[in-house]
């Protein structure tokens, strides 16, 4: 029993496990799936993450087929996209090279999502700039 309270003493108060709780939470989504289980789970996560982690800044890279999510006619969450959004530490990226070889307008794309000149480096960037990383699929 001392041992293991010694162990958790040391964990507790160890400098790199304080360090480890001090960073910020910040999550970057891959999505390139057309998947709408895939497409429902990156939503789901992202809202479980808000409710448990206020100040969470999460961010969702669509390119390939994953754009769909972010197509005003061809998503079957809009309205989730929409108001996620409007979250400040919620961001939707489309990937601009998507865009354009799937012939989608940024005038198709849900309020709110932004747009990015690649998705791919956006995602290296975000993980350069030390923020986590998540491949959407099943």
């Amino acid at each position: 029993m001392k041992k293991i309270v010694l162990i958790i003493g040391l964990l507790l108060f160890n400098p790199l496990f304080l360090l480890a709780q001090a960073r910020d939470y910040r999550v970057v989504f891959d999505l390139t799936s057309k998947d709408t289980v895939d497409q429902r789970s990156v939503i789901r996560w992202i809202n479980e993450i808000s409710n448990s982690t206020k100040d969470a800044k999460m961010e969702v890279v669509l390119y390939g087929k994953g754009l769909d999510l972010v197509v005003k006619d061809k998503s079957t969450m809009a309205n989730d996209i929409e108001q996620l959004a409007k979250n400040k530490n919620v961001s939707f990226k489309a990937c601009a090279i998507a865009m354009q070889n799937q012939k989608v307008d940024k005038t198709q794309l849900i309020p709110g999502v932004e747009i990015v000149p690649d998705g791919i480096y956006e995602i290296i960037s975000k993980q350069r700039d030390g923020w986590g990383y998540i491949k959407a699929t099943r």
